[in-house]
């Protein structure tokens, strides 16, 4: 099956990222899906809808903490962010609570933040 322009563009842009731009890229979807989560629990309200994104942001996070190296010792800390963020974001989806992702927001655009800077050095 022949993949359409855009889905060919996007796997040709994922490929060719470096490691930094990648998890860029996954906060950047972490944040729009929680936002898109938000709007679904008190604007629209469908609860499919945050449900699913809930879930694509638990994936990312699963993607994010996988990946970790062990040696460096900033990986305990986003081991503990990563798991207090499962925790949180499980928490959200069980009561389909909008404030509990308003509150993770901030904390995933300051780490996305801080991974674009130091990514900038390479």
């Amino acid at each position: 099956m022949q993949q359409n322009p855009y889905q060919k563009f996007m796997q040709q842009s994922v490929t060719t990222m470096t490691p930094g731009q990648l998890v860029v890229a996954l906060y950047d979807k972490a944040i729009t899906e929680l936002n898109k989560a938000v709007y679904y629990i008190e604007e629209e309200p469908s609860i499919p809808k945050a449900h699913n994104s809930i879930i694509r942001v638990l994936d990312i996070v699963d993607t994010l903490d996988s990946h970790l190296k062990e040696k460096y010792e900033i990986s305990k800390s986003l081991a503990a962010m990563y798991q207090y963020f499962r925790e949180s974001l499980t928490k959200a989806n069980v009561k389909k609570d909008a404030g509990i992702l308003k509150e993770l927001i901030p904390f995933f655009q300051e780490i996305r933040d801080a991974f674009a800077e130091a990514s900038k050095g390479f």
